[in-house]
């Protein structure tokens, strides 16, 4: 009698456990997450380089490590969540200081998000480049001639 009480509440045991202990994990997840990883050309992690949605204000800096960024979602302007779903072609804009800003397109899956998306180095000749010349008050030669002008 006491083997068919035990067997009984071991099975009661087990019946109730692994429905806890086998729960989805990220149950709590609001889309499909999406990883990206910015690097250089030559693989090393970007580490201020900044993700953008082209409809969204903010920008997301990566992580200072290993120049990741994740997320499920993204708040846009207006209030709405753009979540990221599978078969959804998600457009980011990915920039750095120093680097050629690039725009990607990807198609989200169902797992496996993970993107690499390396930067060109800006390129520029400093020769090129013309500092202009803006006048304030005091950069213009004063009047020798001894004008009366109005006292500052």
């Amino acid at each position: 009698m006491t083997r068919i009480v035990f067997t009984t509440l071991f099975a009661l045991l087990f019946a109730v456990i692994p429905s806890d202990a086998l729960a989805k994990k990220g149950s709590d997840s609001i889309g499909t997450r999406v990883y990206v990883q910015v690097l250089d050309t030559e693989g090393e992690p970007i580490r201020t380089a900044v993700i953008r949605h082209p409809d969204e204000a903010d920008r997301h800096r990566v992580n200072s490590v290993d120049g990741t960024w994740d997320d499920e979602v993204l708040y846009l302007p207006d209030g709405t969540e753009l979540i990221f779903t599978p078969g959804m072609m998600l457009v980011l804009e990915v920039s750095a200081p120093g680097y050629e800003t690039q725009v990607i397109q990807y198609q989200v899956r169902r797992r496996k998000n993970n993107l690499k998306v390396s930067l060109k180095t800006l390129e520029y000749d400093e020769a090129e480049i013309e500092e202009p010349m803006m006048s304030f008050g005091r950069d213009t030669p004063r009047d020798e001639g001894g004008g009366g002008g109005p006292a500052n």
